[in-house]
């Protein structure tokens, strides 16, 4: 991405909350290392070397690209829109990095970025298709996803159902449950980080949690009983 040519118009975001690390990690050596990065290149932009910092961030991305794409197409179901997105974040956490605060993992920052740039993408998507016909591209199995292993095609359709099953009943979490459900249960990540992430403390992203893994049983339970069995599936269940 073309980060030295980028003429977006500047704007100071609002401040994350501060994050503190308590151990060292693989991953928070890894954020570590990405947030003196990131510090470098904001050096390098007060410094007026543009290219320089451009060659420098490109760096950081390449760690984000793949973690991006997978958080973005939680959100967006669309492997071609998901490209958009982390493109997108990438470029406005660009522009944006003179505001970066280097108490914050860059990692913490970066993902606050994409999620609101995939929120956008949903309310602008949601107004383009108001007046239209709407069409499901779940039928007869779920989105096209990463690759997988389909030990047999009864297996695969199994869990494309329950998948798409899944997928739906997440969507339909409103936006701070969604982003608790994707950020904790489907990335990994600690309470405590996407606290940071959503500028929520702990405890406000664990009620989050509780009153999403109660919808999402409640829709659940009512797609078990009229599709295939136990279609929460795995992914939900280890942290239930």
């Amino acid at each position: 991405m073309d980060y030295e040519n980028s003429d977006t118009e500047h704007k100071t975001m609002s401040p994350t909350t501060k994050f503190e690390t308590h151990g060292a990690t693989a991953l928070s050596q890894r954020a570590g290392v990405e947030t003196r990065l990131a510090t470098e290149v904001k050096q390098l932009l007060a410094d007026g070397c543009r290219a320089e910092a451009a060659k420098r961030f490109n760096a950081i991305v390449d760690l984000q690209q793949r973690r991006a794409a997978r958080i973005a197409y939680h959100y967006l179901r669309d492997p071609g829109e998901v490209d958009d997105a982390v493109q997108d974040a990438c470029l406005k956490a660009f522009v944006h990095l003179p505001s970066f605060r280097e108490d914050l993992f860059f990692e913490l920052w970066f993902t606050r970025i994409l999620v609101n740039s995939c929120l956008d993408r949903l309310k602008a998507r949601n107004r383009r298709t108001k007046w239209q016909i709407p069409t499901d591209n779940r039928e007869g199995g779920a989105s096209d996803g990463p690759p997988s292993y389909e030990p047999s095609p009864e297996a695969s359709l199994l869990a494309k159902e329950r998948r798409a099953q899944l997928e739906a009943a997440i969507d339909r979490l409103p936006t701070r449950q969604r982003t608790a459900v994707i950020l904790v249960y489907l990335e990994g990540r600690p309470t405590r980080e996407v606290g940071a992430v959503m500028g929520l403390s702990e405890s406000t992203v664990r009620v989050h949690l509780f009153r999403a893994v109660r919808k999402l049983r409640s829709f659940l339970s009512h797609a078990r009983s009229t599709a295939l069995p136990d279609p929460l599936g795995r992914t939900v269940r280890q942290g239930i």
